[in-house]
């Protein structure tokens, strides 16, 4: 779990995956670019969040967080991304096997996520890890033309 001393770290991931997947986050790069060093501290401190980063080869590859959802049985997955580099080598199995285990510990019932309906890999994975989708409508996608996924997983 990454304190807000880890702050470099995850400014080098998060504007990483913001340049490489600017569609599937709600923050664009250039909000971020330049940021100074408070706010990526405060984005480390958010209450209740279980900040993660995957490490392959003694290099950060992945990020994912976990944040209390609108009930106190709910978590919700954010700011999940895996290098290019990493995709393919169970990264993204390990951030989801690690995200649920601190969903479990926290008594969640249910973990949810939204994801872009036009990315197969990550709505994959998400299956492999139990999720399915809710049937609730996401955000708007920045087209208008539809809205994001929203998946979920029961824990009991």
């Amino acid at each position: 779990m990454l304190t807000e001393d880890d702050w470099p770290i995850w400014r080098e991931l998060r504007l990483a995956a913001l340049a490489d997947a600017p569609y599937a986050f709600s923050s664009p790069l250039a909000d971020w670019q330049g940021a100074p060093a408070e706010r990526w501290r405060s984005r480390l401190a958010l209450p209740g969040a279980y900040n993660m980063v995957a490490v392959l080869d003694g290099v950060p590859v992945g990020m994912a967080t976990g944040v209390p959802g609108d009930r106190a049985d709910v978590v919700e997955l954010i700011s999940m991304w895996v290098s290019p580099a990493a995709r393919g080598r169970g990264v993204g199995d390990r951030l989801m096997v690690e995200l649920l285990r601190w969903a479990a510990e926290r008594d969640a019932r249910e973990v949810r996520l939204a994801v872009m309906p036009d990315n197969p890999a990550a709505i994959g994975l998400y299956r492999r890890h139990g999720f399915e989708p809710t049937g609730e409508l996401g955000d708007p996608l920045p087209d208008g033309r539809g809205h994001e996924l929203v998946m979920a997983r029961q824990m009991r």
